[in-house]
């Protein structure tokens, strides 16, 4: 599998598809999961994504970091991946929600690494994001805390997800001007078709990768998107996961259409389509893929190996 640098030329090498590793250990007992870690090994996949609320709403949100842990340790793996976690949307206590989340104050993130840690049995983050908006908390405290845990080589790469862009934008800066390590990596929620203009997504606090972002990102060369939910739960492909609601517009036609008919001219599935353009696309935004079955893990592998000329593209990216 290629290899593509994280925030620049000069920031670590990573499998252009990142395993997503949500439902390991709840949902994906850790026998299938160890087999779509090793699966995804062997292909050359060394880029792995959880957090330390996976997942909370079923469980404790222990379990994927845990299982991620306990498979590195049980192979021998931990120099050859690249492990990214996230912090700060964990309930603070069992059966809470969102709106009770462990936040990004200083004391917050420096206890919630320390526990991710402790958890994956590493004694560095590889990627470590800031999960979701706190705007509860100066983004000066937040940054401060990052840049000390930086410094004392306990996280390598800082990143956001569900963040705004003018948050994006103003962590930077303060970053730059205070010379602390800034956020390189930033994971929103992404695919090929889009919901209607304007809507509010069911999920709580789920951000999308905007067009003004993309637009950001196409002139911050130490800048690497990330896209989670990019198979739209399956509904790309599957009769029993209708696409969402929020998806109903004249927009989602076209698209659907024009992916299936390019899908079919050049034998692969719509959902190795969707994977290949978000590498192929001005910037390439990263796939954090997540699956539940090795047969799933086969598929999106063989997306890699896809190429998409420029006229596909084009139709691709046809406006209605």
């Amino acid at each position: 599998m290629r290899a593509v640098h994280l925030g620049g030329a000069s920031g670590p090498a990573v499998s252009a598809l990142c395993l997503g590793t949500l439902p390991f250990g709840s949902t994906v007992d850790e026998r299938t999961s160890f087999a779509i870690l090793d699966r995804f090994r062997e292909a050359g996949g060394t880029f792995l994504d959880t957090a330390n609320n996976y997942v909370f709403w079923a469980g404790t949100g222990d379990e994927s970091e845990t299982v991620v842990g306990r498979w590195l340790a049980s192979r021998g793996a931990r120099d050859e991946m690249v492990v990214a976690t996230k912090i700060g949307a964990r309930p603070r206590r069992a059966g809470g929600d969102l709106s009770d989340a462990e936040g990004l104050s200083a004391p917050a993130v420096r206890t919630a690494v320390e526990a991710s840690l402790r958890r994956l049995g590493v004694d560095r983050l590889d990627v470590c994001y800031a999960h979701i908006e706190d705007r509860s908390v100066p983004l000066t405290e937040t940054l401060g805390a990052f840049a000390d845990l930086v410094d004392r080589q306990r996280i390598a790469v800082l990143g956001c997800s569900n963040h705004a862009l003018w948050r994006l934008e103003r962590a930077r800066g303060l970053a730059r001007a205070h010379g602390w390590p800034a956020y390189t990596c930033v994971q929103q929620r992404h695919s090929y078709l889009r919901p209607r203009p304007g809507v509010r997504l069911p999920e709580a606090g789920h951000t999308l990768i905007s067009d003004e972002l993309l637009d950001y990102a196409r002139h911050e060369p130490d800048l690497t998107l990330l896209a989670y939910s990019s198979l739209l739960f399956g509904a790309y492909t599957r009769a029993d996961k209708p696409l969402p609601e929020h998806y109903d517009h004249p927009g989602t036609t076209r698209r659907l259409a024009v992916l299936r008919a390019v899908a079919a001219e050049l034998g692969a599935t719509p959902n190795q389509v969707v994977l290949a353009w978000l590498l192929a696309g001005d910037p390439p935004v990263l796939p954090v893929v997540g699956v539940s079955t090795v047969a799933q893990v086969e598929e999106c592998l063989a997306a890699t190996e896809l190429t998409l000329d420029e006229e596909v593209l084009a139709r691709l990216d046809a406006p209605a």
